[in-house]
């Protein structure tokens, strides 16, 4: 391939999720959805949307090398977008895609000095930085995780996220069918969590038994004191990790948390750079790092997973709401790290789209199979694109 290669367009897509129950599970209590079709959760106090979205990059080059990258695209996603067509773009076109983290850094750069470093401007520039890396594994005809370092496991053990039913009963029984089917560590959300944690706990141990691993996601929604009072009445039921206990502005509430608990603090979701990292594992305020690709791209997720091992701290990525294009470049970047011991499964979500993309990417028995194609090493099939529309 032509090292002359250079971009000639960018065109960002709507991809429609729906499905007949929200995420985490239905609307309880006085939950109830706005004109836009969004509603907030309670416990936590964050928007969801009834009809779950996602944003899909494409990149194309000169040369007909065709790149797909995706970013979150859940709320307001018309801001995200924005970002991409209206200023993006313009310092896209006509680079060489041979310069992907040049290019990422070059747009990194644009409006440092109007604060925007994170937030729906990253989530655009995690797309772009996605698509790019996946033209650059086109290029050279390789799978992007060779071309992080090398593959260290083609087969990365997935965890069940979320049990999203109103009922105790009900979500202890999903997580045993999914038990049976070879998957055996779980993580259930807070916020549908009718008994409290503690109770939570308890039933799904009963209900799985002692080799089960068993995590909670407690969606920001508590102070450190109620945090480590809640780890502390959880260890009769070994629990497997806390995460997001409190409001991510909380760096020293959060540093207090793991230094006096005795519980596995996992954080990073809601980070878009190592300098987020930097700031919470500089102070050991964690012990497992899930840094989610749909905020960070590839170039930040590499960063954010190295600063990580340095720090001898477990990674466990995160995988939000998506059509499958960011899901498999998370999991050619953690196929090439050595401290990535699992992945989230979000069971509600990808099984249902995954006739969105090609290739032979799927969670089975427990674990994920690497998808083995070029790039990312996916695309989008036929069906995906009749529920694209471009923005």
């Amino acid at each position: 391939m032509s090292q002359e290669d250079k971009i000639v367009n960018v065109e960002v897509y709507l991809v429609s999720l729906d499905q007949e129950t929200p995420y985490l599970g239905p609307l309880i209590n006085e939950e109830k959805a706005s004109e836009m079709g969004y509603f907030v959760r309670e416990v936590n106090r964050t928007v969801y949307a009834i009809k779950n979205k996602s944003l899909v990059v494409r990149i194309l080059t000169e040369n007909g090398v065709e790149g797909w990258g995706e970013t979150y695209g859940l709320i307001a996603h018309e801001a995200t977008a924005a970002i991409i067509r209206d200023l993006f773009k313009g310092f896209i076109i006509g680079r060489n895609p041979m310069n992907v983290v040049t290019i990422y850094e070059d747009l990194y750069d644009l409006m440092r000095v109007r604060g925007y470093t994170g937030g729906f401007y990253h989530d655009a520039l995690a797309a772009v930085d996605i698509a790019l890396w996946d033209i650059l594994g086109k290029i050279v005809k390789q799978p992007i995780s060779r071309l992080l370092g090398g593959i260290r496991n083609s087969s990365i053990p997935g965890y069940i996220s979320g049990l999203p039913d109103a009922d105790i009963d009900k979500r202890c029984q999903l997580a045993v069918s999914w038990q049976k089917k070879g998957f055996n560590s779980f993580k259930f959300a807070l916020p549908m969590a009718t008994e409290g944690l503690v109770e939570e706990f308890k039933q799904l141990r009963k209900a799985l038994g002692n080799e089960a691993s068993i995590g909670c996601d407690m969606h920001w929604s508590k102070t450190p004191g109620e945090t480590i009072e809640l780890i502390q009445e959880a260890q009769p039921y070994r629990p497997w990790f806390f995460e997001a206990p409190i409001k991510t502005e909380d760096v020293n509430g959060l540093k207090w948390i793991a230094q006096k608990s005795n519980g596995k603090i996992a954080v990073g979701e809601e980070w878009r750079t190592v300098f987020d990292a930097k700031a919470r594992i500089d102070i050991q305020a964690c012990q497992i790092v899930q840094p989610e690709m749909a905020h960070t791209g590839i170039t930040q997720f590499m960063r954010i997973a190295g600063y990580a091992q340095a720090h001898n701290l477990t990674v466990i990525p995160h995988a939000t709401i998506g059509s499958g294009i960011f899901l498999a470049a998370s999991l050619q970047a953690s196929a090439s790290l050595q401290n990535c011991v699992a992945h989230e499964f979000q069971h509600s979500i990808f099984p249902e789209f995954m006739h969105y993309t090609t290739g032979d990417m799927k969670c089975e028995a427990g674990h994920y199979q690497l998808p083995t194609g070029n790039g990312i090493g996916v695309n989008p099939t036929e069906e995906m694109k009749s529920n694209m529309t471009l923005l």
